[in-house]
């Protein structure tokens, strides 16, 4: 059986935001398509997805409140990119429709949990980077994966895993979206860090960043390469359709 190369979509603020999600999914041999909302925000989502067999949600800025139906906490220390959201929801929209794997990073699992109706904690104590001696260090702690998740066969396994914690904004129960279903939570504080969606074939978010591969479990690496396999696959089957 002939492999098709995976051409996915990456959406971010700047190819420097970019620069280590790149770096993985070419490692893998996958064509990245890079999307910046300056450059290719005003381009039909069709044609910015013409070939396109995955979508990357990575980490990044704030979702704009009022995308949840809430107002700026003006004590939140927001950073807000009202373009990059607006490109990613439309990107979003697109590979749902069409159930094309989507892999929601941090950032990208919060505007997951958005796009599918949900709220956001606008910020959050004790998971935002550090900066120590002019670098910035991420926080550490302990999840717990469930074993019914599609992210565990992926991984290798369930359980309580030790991974980085880099962000201000998230989620509990209270403000996921009824349409996912929780796959992580954070054992210390109940913080979710693993979304699904139990109606599309492969839409996975994790809060952690798998791609500082020193700083998760080695294992973390094959969401990478099960999110390469999933998008081979949806090119194949989009190829042979035609």
């Amino acid at each position: 059986m002939l492999c098709c190369m995976a051409v996915i979509a990456l959406s971010s603020t700047s190819p420097r935001n970019a620069l280590e999600y790149v770096q993985v999914m070419e490692s893998l041999g996958v064509v990245v398509r890079l999307m910046v909302p300056e450059t290719e925000g005003g381009i039909p989502t069709d044609q910015l997805m013409h070939g396109v067999g995955g979508l990357l949600l990575p980490g990044g800025p704030d979702v704009e409140p009022s995308r949840y139906g809430a107002a700026p906490d003006p004590d939140a220390g927001l950073s807000l990119d009202p373009l990059l959201d607006e490109l990613e929801l439309r990107l979003l929209d697109y590979a749902l429709e069409r159930d094309m794997p989507v892999l929601a990073i941090c950032r990208g699992m919060q505007l997951l949990n958005v796009a599918f109706g949900g709220q956001l904690i606008q910020d959050l104590p004790g998971h935002r980077a550090q900066k120590q001696d002019g670098r910035w260090v991420s926080q550490s702690h302990l999840i717990y994966l469930s074993p019914g998740s599609k992210a565990a066969p992926i991984i290798g396994s369930a359980g309580f895993f030790r991974v980085n914690s880099r962000h201000h904004q998230g989620l509990k129960e209270a403000q996921r979206a009824a349409g996912l279903m929780t796959t992580g939570y954070s054992v210390d504080d109940g913080l979710i860090e693993g979304l699904e969606s139990p109606d599309h074939s492969w839409v996975i978010g994790v809060q952690c960043h798998p791609e500082l591969q020193d700083e998760v479990p080695s294992s973390f690496a094959n969401l990478f390469i099960g999110f390469q396999e999933r998008a081979e696959l949806f090119t194949s089957a989009a190829q042979t359709t035609v």
